[in-house]
C-alpha cells in the first residue's frame, strides 16, 4: 500500500467515524431512516449531475462528497441493524466489478466497448435476473427508463436494424395521436398514444446516439435562459411582464436566440 493509499484509507476511516459520531449525537441525523433520506439521495445525485452538465470540477468535487456522505451514512444505517455494514457494501462492489469485467480479470478477450456492454447484459443474467429488463429502476426519470428499457432489450437482439423504419414508427404515432385527439378519445387513450410518440422518439433517439434525458435538461436550460432574459427586458424597460404582448416576448426571444446559438 503506498503512502497516498494509506492517506486515502485514513480519510474515509474518519469520515465515517465522523457520520457515526452524528448519527448518536445529532438529533436530526438519530431520527433518519432509509425511507426519510431517500430524497435526499435523489437531490444530491442529480446535483452530482448538474455539476457534470456546467463541467464545474470544484462544484462536482463538493457533491460528491454530499452524495458520499449518504452512501456512508445508509451504510452505517445497516449497521445499526445488522442487514448489513459498510464492508459488507464495498465485498459486493468489488466481487461485481472483479465478476462483470473478465476482460480485465480474467482471460476473456473483447473487441471493445460495445462487446464490453452486451457481455456485461449476459452476467448479469447468469448472476439470477429472471428477466433482461430486470435492474432498470421505476425511479428513474421516464425519458431516462425509456431509454435503458430499449438499450437492454437491443441487446438480445430485439432492436430494428436499421434507422429509417425508427424514424417512421414516430410519424406513425404521431399520425395515430392525431387521429385519437381529433375523434375526441378519452383522455386515458389519447394519454396512452402520446406516450408510444415519446416512446419512439426516445428509440430514434438511442440509434442517432443522443441520450433523451440529457438532450432535454440543455433544452430546458435553454428555454429557463432566453425567458429570464425576457424577464430582464421587461425590468430594464420598465414593463410588466404580463402585460407584453406574445408578439413583445417573441421579439425579445429571438434576438436572445440568434445572439446565443445553441
Amino acid at each position: 500500500m503506498t503512502d497516498k493509499d494509506k492517506l486515502l484509507a485514513e480519510k474515509f476511516i474518519g469520515f465515517v467515524n465522523i457520520v457515526r459520531k452524528l448519527r448518536v449525537e445529532c438529533p436530526w441525523d438519530k431520527e433518519q431512516t432509509h425511507k426519510s433520506l431517500r430524497r435526499c439521495l435523489l437531490e444530491e445525485s442529480y446535483e452530482v449531475l448538474e455539476a457534470i452538465d456546467n463541467n464545474d470540477m470544484t462544484e462536482l468535487r463538493k457533491e460528491l462528497g454530499d452524495l458520499m456522505l449518504q452512501v456512508v451514512f445508509h451504510g452505517i444505517m445497516g449497521e445499526e441493524t445488522s442487514a448489513f455494514d459498510l464492508c459488507s457494501v464495498l465485498d459486493a462492489e468489488t466481487e461485481k466489478l472483479i465478476s462483470r469485467h473478465p476482460h480485465v480479470f480474467g482471460d476473456v478477450v473483447v473487441s471493445g466497448s460495445e462487446e464490453v456492454k452486451t457481455n456485461w447484459e449476459k452476467l448479469k443474467q447468469k448472476e439470477g435476473r429472471i428477466s433482461v429488463l430486470d435492474g432498470v429502476p421505476k425511479e428513474l426519470p421516464a425519458l431516462f427508463r425509456a431509454y435503458r428499457v430499449q438499450e437492454k432489450a437491443a441487446k438480445v437482439g430485439f432492436d430494428w436494424k436499421e434507422v429509417k423504419p425508427v424514424y417512421d414508427k414516430i410519424l406513425e404515432e404521431i399520425s395515430e395521436l392525431k387521429e385519437n385527439i381529433e375523434k375526441s378519445d378519452s383522455q386515458e387513450k389519447i394519454e396512452d398514444e402520446f406516450g408510444d410518440v415519446l416512446f419512439s422518439i426516445v428509440n430514434y433517439a438511442r440509434f442517432i446516439k443522443i441520450n433523451p434525458e440529457d438532450a432535454l435538461r440543455r433544452t430546458i436550460e435553454k428555454f429557463i435562459f432566453r425567458f429570464q432574459k425576457i424577464e430582464d427586458y421587461a425590468r430594464e424597460n420598465k414593463l410588466v411582464l404580463d402585460e407584453m404582448t406574445l408578439e413583445e416576448m417573441d421579439e425579445v426571444w429571438v434576438r436572445v436566440k440568434n445572439n446565443n446559438k445553441g
